[in-house]
């Protein structure tokens, strides 16, 4: 069997004066589609002069095969002999594939610029189809196709073909783009509804769900595949996320309960073990935490539900930090009390509503403890550096107006009789002293 190409017949079977007016047919719809195309796009981005329209219209942007496909309909749609002109017809999968190809370029430039996924997915698609469409011209997508569909497999009732596998995955491609387009669109609105941050995110998350699902079974449907064949595979991921996934699937789970009762949310100051930040981000199977440092921690959602986490602004974003001074026994304790609150309060970063307050904790050995608390509103900013400032004004205080801060003495005595050892230096080679004996006396000497 020959291989019968469209676009050689297209050429071959056609007079001079009948190619001669589909060309002429196909540079008007050009030209028009630059001009208009320009023009468009020129209104839509916002540039200011016509040599930047005409670069996007004719490299990356939609306006001139939209412009050019829609001529080139309304053209071959205004006669009967029109429509019947083959390189007409030809040029109209090759203006929609371009139409396409730049749609979802355009797409997941603007809606997953920081997905690298997305993009990848998208360059898969865009050669897809320019390979499809070479091998439509070419004329030998039929001789694939029926090589394809001779191997097969049976599923139960299903007969699945090479060709119908490979429809199915250029559909679910082609509709998860276009889910993925829809939701984020949906999302993005949804983001800037009045909902609490946790609502959005849960809100957020079903949506995108739901709408991949029903993409990819909407997908199956349109091949022609028996969505009851995909009960054998549905059984084994139920088992397997018993068995092997069954802490992924608590993660998830817990990611859910987490932002629908709303527990910890983004922005919360929260403390992990030794580790203590501010929640970034919730996603459904881990929580992301940062340090004042910059550090970022991965938590697992299964450990936010199953251990005790503290939630430093769950009812009040506001943080008490307190320190604490030593004064002398002979200080003025009521003098001493309102200086160190009024150090606390000149530090910047301190409220002054609820104000610091200032205390006599105790009796020490050595001096009178005097603690002050003090509410800080902004922790992610780290609490070293406010510690820091109120204990550097709080020593300034002090000293300015002359009460010591005192530091441990001891008090060390010897037996009568005895005196204090002679520490020796260190690393002394003093030799050690000689034994003398003390002479006896002479008998009958005075």
């Amino acid at each position: 069997m020959l291989i019968e190409s469209p676009l050689i017949e297209a050429f071959y079977r056609q007079t001079p004066e009948q190619l001669r007016l589909q060309f002429g047919i196909l540079l008007g719809v050009v030209a028009l589609g630059a001009l208009l195309g320009s023009a468009l796009e020129k209104q839509v981005r916002k540039l200011s002069t016509w040599k930047e329209a005409f670069r996007a219209s004719w490299r990356y942007g939609l306006g001139f095969p939209f412009v050019a496909f829609l001529a080139l309909v309304l053209v071959r749609h205004g006669s009967t002999m029109l429509v019947k002109l083959p390189l007409l017809k030809l040029a109209l999968p090759v203006l929609a594939v371009l139409l396409l190809v730049r749609l979802a370029n355009s797409v997941s430039r603007h809606r997953f610029s920081k997905d690298g996924g997305i993009r990848y997915l998208v360059r898969v698609v865009s050669i897809g189809l320019w390979v499809t469409l070479a091998l439509h011209l070419a004329g030998v997508l039929p001789e694939i196709r029926e090589a394809l569909d001779a191997l097969s497999i049976t599923l139960g009732k299903q007969r699945l073909s090479g060709w119908t596998l490979l429809k199915g995955v250029a559909s679910i491609a082609v509709t998860l783009l276009l889910a993925l387009w829809i939701s984020s669109i949906l999302e993005a609105r949804l983001m800037r509804s009045p909902l609490d941050a946790s609502l959005r995110l849960v809100f957020t998350r079903l949506l995108r769900s739901v709408v991949l699902l029903v993409a990819i079974l909407t997908a199956l449907q349109l091949v022609g595949i028996d969505l009851t064949v995909l009960s054998v595979f549905g059984g084994a991921l139920g088992v397997g996320l018993g068995l092997g996934l069954q802490k992924i699937a608590a993660n998830y789970v817990s990611g859910f309960v987490i932002l629908l009762e709303r527990s910890l949310r983004v922005g919360d100051n929260v403390r992990v073990d030794t580790f203590q930040g501010q929640i970034i981000d919730i996603k459904t199977r881990y929580t992301l935490v940062r340090s004042a440092g910059g550090t970022d921690s991965i938590v697992p959602n299964e450990m936010l539900i199953a251990n005790r986490i503290e939630n430093l602004s769950y009812n009040d974003p506001n943080v008490w930090l307190s320190t604490t001074v030593g004064v002398s026994y002979d200080t003025d304790v009521e003098q001493a009390l309102a200086l160190i609150k009024e150090a606390a309060q000149s530090v910047p970063r301190v409220l002054h509503s609820p104000a610091p307050s200032a205390v006599l904790e105790g009796f020490g050995d050595s001096a009178l403890n005097i603690t002050v608390g003090y509410w800080i509103a902004d922790p992610q900013n780290g609490t070293l550096g406010v510690r820091g400032q109120v204990n550097l004004a709080i020593w300034h205080a002090l000293k300015d107006h002359g009460i010591d801060i005192p530091f441990p003495q001891r008090v060390l005595q010897w037996a009568a009789g005895k005196e204090p050892p002679v520490p020796e230096a260190r690393g002394s080679t003093r030799p050690a002293p000689e034994h003398t004996s003390r002479p006896e006396p002479e008998d009958g000497g005075d």
